[in-house]
Formats: C-alpha cells, structure tokens, sequence
C-alpha cells in the first residue's frame, strides 16, 4: 500500500486541524488532536459555554475509551451507576426498565452520569493545556476547499467578519451543522413522528409531581425531581412532528403539555431553558468531502432513547483523530482517513436503527400494550438482554481489521489487563495514555520485535508478561484501544504483523 506523503501547507495557514462546534465531541476532538502534536483550533459560535447538560449518560465503551487516555475520573464527576439487592444494573429499552447491564461489562463501570456541559469543559481544559486553541463568537458562514488547504468565513455577534484557513476541518457543530450544509453533504434517513419537549422548571408542588417515566394513552411524561432547585421535564407526544420545529418553547406550552398527558395540572414556573425535538433518524451520506469530515450529531442524530447519541459522537473522536494526526504527519496508508467512515457510519446505522425500534415500543396506543408485556418477557431470556444490554453500552462493537483468518480479540477492544515489564507494573490502558499504537509482546518473540522494528518510530514496543488470560501472546493495539492484530509467536505471525503494521500505519522505514 503507497504511503501518503506529508501534506504540503500554503504559505500562510492559520492552524492545521480547525474544529467548528465547541461541545463535548469537538472538545474532545481538539484534545486527542492536540495530545498528538497537531495544531488545532476550536471555533464555537456561543460567545460563553452553555451550562445545558441535554445529555448525560455514558455508556461502558466511552468509559473504557476514556480510561484509556487516564481521563475517566476527571470525566465522571460522581459514583458510578449502582447494583440493585441482586447485583444488577438496571437499564431500559424502550422504556421497559428489564435490562441488567452488568451481564455483558467485563471492565469498568456499566454506566456513568457525566452532564456533558461538565465532560464538555473537561475536555476544553485538557485541549488547552495540550496547546490547543478556542476561539468563542466564531460563527461559521462560508467554507470553501482548496487543493491543500480549507478557507473558512466567521462571524461575530458584532457583525464582525473574518477568514481562517486550516488544512482540514472537522465539523462537529451539532445536528442543524454548517459545517454539514455548507459542504453540501446530504443528511437523509426517516422524518419525525414524535414532537417532544424538555426544560428545566421550578415544579411548585413537586411531592405530588408524576415522578419518572410515566405512560398515558395521551403520551409520555419524564420528570427528575428535584424538591430543593429546578427539575428537568420531558414530554413525548406522539400524535406526529411538531408544526414549526424551530419555533421557540414558552412555558405556558411545556405546561399544557404536561398537563394534557398525566391528566392534571403540573404547577411549574422560572425556567432555566426549554427546547423541542423529534424523531427523525437522519445520518450524513459521506463522513468526508474532500478535506472535510463529520463528528458526533454532526454526522448522526436520532431521539435520545437510551443516552446513545454523545456516546456515539465521543466513540467518533477516538477513531479518528489518531488516523486525521498520522495523514498530517506523512507516511500514513493513503486510504487510512477512509476507514474513519467504513468503521463509524455502519455502528451509526446500527444505532439509528435500534433507537427506531424504542420509539416504535414507546407508542401509547393501547394496540402496543400486548408488545411491549412480550417484550418485557422476552428480555429477561439472557441471550435477548445480553444482546441489547451489548448495543446499549457498545460493547459488541468489533472493526473488520482485514485479516485473512480469524484471530482472538481482532477487531475488539483489548483488555485492560496488567502488566509486569522491566520498568515495573503498569496496564494496557495506561500505555495507551499517549494515544500511540502498541505491539505487546507477551512470549518474549524475538522474532516479532525484529519483524516491527521498521516500525519503531510509530509503533511502542512492550515486552511484559500477565497473570491474566487472553487466548494469546501478543497484540497490535491500535491508538484507540481495538486489537489490530494478536498472534503466538508461531513462524506466520512474522508476515501477518508486517502486514497489519503497514495496512494501519503505513510502510516500513
């Protein structure tokens, strides 16, 4: 496979990665960049952070990612999610709470709260430390692609204009994407069929408030009640997609609505902010045009059942921006950004399609009751919850790494196992900390570190042992954590690791 050379610059560039959107996945883009020594600079049209946590829930593959650049605890600002009296950790589809996501989490917690305007600043703090940059009032108007380079028009509160060039843009500024519009990427999938509404509210009787998930023929009611401050109020009306999706929410309206579905009035006022959304399942037809790509709901948005969507935006970061660094330094596999879409819209798709058969389960009407009661049966067989609780948290995620055979762990995440080296005790994931790839060698195969030594200056080389069983001595880790290749150290691991080593960075030197 040719390599790609490194990329020339114009004469004037003003970063070499500019990332438009500010929240939680551009944030975290702008750190993995940064932490790989690329220029990079956040462009966010919101003069200030949004204090808006919409979502809040990750699932145990971000958790295992984010463990793997040492970041979790920074990220999870309280316990993880707790076992019930028989050990589990209780979850749902579709509004039926019969999951148990401990069955199918190996490492780590199942479940953590993390509002992402928290794990948002979390991640700027971090960018910037790196060295990143990020700039707020910069609104994206105009984008414009060059031979090597991206021109980018921006604009302030003021009025103000400017232009930026970068040599490649990631766009990840949310589901109504400029970045998206601009660069003329089609965003199809199915129309909305639920109009929702969501604020936080003063709720002036909350004892006697309709707590939780409640269910009525007329729709859904989702409130956290808070006694002592403001509590978050969701509405799911599925009479159809609201008349304007764009239109403000007032108070009064999130009052009426509330009231229509539980059947009573739900005194409430001083909210703190109030939005609508939908349904409609949509995903970008191409995560790259040219020298632009897509991040997170930029690429993909879906109704929140589950607290699916930011998971899959922060997985999106991980497995690009180790490939987005290698193409810029020179000497990556030319199709390497290629495989960013071939691994990430069909988990997307995945995703999309899951989250439409929970809305279909949500339908109020009383022709759904007898589905949902079979449902509820059939997810306490271990097989069906095993095979939900696994899409839920991600953790049945497995790449296609190429191979001609099948081989332990390909494609999977590696296991967090530990370490004994020559400088002491450590664990795979903290060798991954730096985001660089790494070939553990757990049989002392001489032969293997003198077949990836062409590799030295792109690829760590660990030799260890472990108590642990893996069905394996050795492992090619790629940055993000998933095995690329694993072997035994017989006389055919020597061409397989050559070859996964230069299919995923590049040929030898």
């Amino acid at each position: 496979m040719p390599a790609s050379p490194r990329e020339t610059v114009p004469t004037t560039v003003d970063t070499e990665v500019a990332v438009v959107g500010g929240g939680p996945v551009g944030m975290l883009v702008a750190r993995e960049l940064a932490l790989l020594g690329v220029g990079t600079t956040v462009y966010e049209k919101l003069p200030t952070p949004s204090p808006v946590s919409k979502a809040s829930t990750l699932h145990a593959r971000t958790a295992q990612l984010l463990h793997r650049r040492g970041i979790l605890d920074a990220v999870q600002p309280g316990p993880p999610a707790r076992r019930d009296e028989r050990g589990r950790i209780r979850f749902h589809f579709g509004a039926l709470f019969d999951l148990d996501l401990s069955r199918v989490v190996d490492e780590g917690p199942a479940m953590i709260a993390s509002p992402q305007a928290w794990a948002q600043e979390v991640f700027a703090g971090h960018a910037r430390t790196l060295g990143a940059r990020i700039e707020r009032d910069s609104e994206l108007t105009a984008i414009h692609q060059e031979c090597d380079h991206v021109r980018l028009r921006l604009r302030e509160t003021s009025g103000n204009t400017r232009t930026v060039t970068a040599r490649w843009v990631v766009g990840a500024d949310g589901a109504r994407s400029a970045v998206r519009r601009l660069s003329g990427i089609a965003f199809t999938g199915t129309p909305a069929t639920v109009s929702a509404l969501m604020g936080e509210v003063r709720l002036l009787d909350p004892w006697n408030a309709p707590s939780g998930w409640q269910r009525t023929p007329h729709g859904w009611t989702l409130l956290w009640v808070s006694p002592s401050g403001r509590s978050r109020v969701c509405t799911y009306d599925f009479r159809g997609p609201h008349p304007d999706r764009h239109s403000p929410v007032t108070l009064d309206e999130l009052r009426e609505e509330v009231a229509r579905i539980a059947g009573r009035e739900v005194p409430m006022d001083s909210p703190a902010w109030l939005t609508r959304f939908s349904d409609a399942a949509l995903q970008a037809e191409t995560y790259r045009h040219g020298r632009v790509l897509l991040a997170g709901d930029a690429a993909h948005v879906h109704f929140p059942a589950g607290g699916q969507g930011v998971n899959l935006g922060l997985q999106d970061a991980f497995n690009l921006c180790w490939k987005l660094a290698a193409h810029l330094r020179g000497g990556a596999p030319a199709d390497l950004l290629d495989t960013y879409q071939a691994e990430r819209h069909p988990d997307a798709a995945a995703v999309l399609h899951n989250v439409r058969a929970q809305v279909a389960l949500m339908d109020p009407a009383p022709r759904t009751d007898a589905l949902r009661e079979l449902f509820a049966e059939l997810m306490h067989f271990d097989e069906v919850n095993d095979h939900l609780s696994s899409m839920i948290t991600g953790t049945s995620l497995v790449y296609d790494m190429g191979l001609r055979r099948d081989a332990p762990l390909v494609g999977r995440l590696a296991p967090d196992v530990t370490l004994k080296t020559a400088e002491g005790t450590t664990t795979l994931a903290g060798l991954l900390h730096a985001a660089r790839p790494v070939l553990l060698d757990l049989g002392d195969h001489a032969g293997l570190r003198e077949a990836s030594a062409p590799w030295h200056d792109r690829v760590n080389v660990v030799t260890a042992t472990t108590d642990e069983p893996l069905g394996t001595t050795a492992l090619l880790v790629r940055p993000d954590g998933y095995t690329a290749w694993s072997g035994r150290g017989d006389r055919r691991d020597g061409p397989e690791l050559r070859d996964s080593l230069t299919r995923w960075f590049g040929p030898a030197r």
